[in-house]
């Protein structure tokens, strides 16, 4: 290998179904929204990312957006492989060289995942110039990157709520102990609030329009310490067929979002039954960590306390902290190979 290191490039894939991140040198350089635009007609991709999302919703015929990751795997595999050749590409260190350098890297999966899904990932990963490609299982990488010490013989549980999926897993000495994965997560949260303003306000929101109120006033629970202030949502009227604006409160919310949240704590308490007793009593000690964008809705670590009475700490930037995990166990191989599944 010697003389091909300085021809091979280290990167760190969190391959989400909502949003891409990408390390490349310890600098987080890719962060965009999982989606691509491409033309019907010469089917070239017109966009990714960023760019592609502002497209949502509002594409002609001839232009149609793609989220080529459901349920946290890859739904259509050509997509998936242009976007993430695309986001490679428009790393800016890479963007310099002379040609395109062989690729080691860790990309992340769901811990629900089949065999042949793994397989997709690892396959478009190879198809992308990587000449070494390991996977990491998504909890294990939020818990590295949230900080915690996988190797000990001490249990720690994770819960990252992602965009497809919310991974719940008890973690001790390297490896996952009984986990749990439920296809209920943000974009679930999103069409309940789609579906909300539909039957209780008759107002047809789209897609990007739910995703916005649920940053903006999402909320997990209806008593709040410091509720958000209302916001005026603007959609089409399903009665008269005029555009028009409906004010909204994180109370709405919470109970739009109610039975979703109820899944997954009940995901979560399975997962805590079946915990075994010595690492239950660990975790009783280290409380519950929250990672992924799903932490952040409002109210949602207090909810979980309550229900499972055990301390919730959210993760620091829980956005990153899957592909900062991602980052760190590329950054020591060896110390994590017995992590990685090759």
């Amino acid at each position: 290998m010697g003389f091909f290191d300085f021809l091979t490039e280290d990167i760190a894939i969190d391959l989400g179904t909502a949003n891409t991140l990408i390390i490349h040198n310890d600098k987080v350089v890719v962060d965009a929204p999982s989606i691509v635009a491409r033309n019907r007609v010469t089917s070239k991709i017109i966009a990714v990312g960023q760019e592609a999302s502002l497209m949502q919703g509002k594409t002609h015929e001839n232009i149609k957006t793609i989220r080529p990751l459901k349920d946290g795997v890859i739904a259509d595999f050509d997509a998936s492989e242009q976007m993430i050749s695309m986001f490679i590409k428009n790393i800016p260190a890479l963007k310099k060289k002379f040609f395109t350098p062989a690729l080691r890297m860790v990309i992340c999966i769901p811990s629900g995942i089949t065999e042949v899904e793994m397989r997709a990932v690892k396959e478009s990963a190879e198809r992308v110039n990587g000449k070494e490609v390991y996977l990491i299982h998504e909890p294990m990488a939020a818990a590295i990157g949230i900080g915690v010490d996988i190797m000990q013989p001490k249990g720690n549980m994770v819960v990252d709520i992602g965009g497809g999926t919310t991974e719940i897993a008890v973690i001790a000495l390297g490896g996952i102990v009984c986990d749990k994965s439920v296809k209920i997560a943000g974009d679930v949260f999103t069409n309940d609030i789609v579906y909300y303003m539909r039957t209780q306000h008759n107002l047809y929101v789209g897609e990007r329009t739910a995703e916005k109120i649920k940053i903006q006033i999402g909320a997990a629970t209806e008593d709040l310490e410091l509720p958000p202030e209302d916001m005026s949502v603007q959609g089409r009227d399903l009665l008269t067929g005029k555009p028009k604006q409906v004010s909204i409160s994180y109370r709405e919310i919470a109970k739009a979002l109610d039975k979703s949240i109820l899944r997954i704590e009940d995901a979560v308490m399975e997962t805590l039954s079946q915990t075994p007793p010595e690492l239950a009593a660990d975790i009783y000690n280290t409380g519950i960590y929250l990672a992924g964008g799903g932490s952040m809705l409002r109210g949602l670590d207090k909810r979980l306390s309550q229900k499972t009475d055990l301390p919730v700490y959210i993760a620091e930037d829980p956005l990153r902290a899957v592909v900062r995990g991602t980052g760190i166990t590329l950054k020591n191989l060896p110390k994590y190979k017995s992590v990685l599944i090759k």
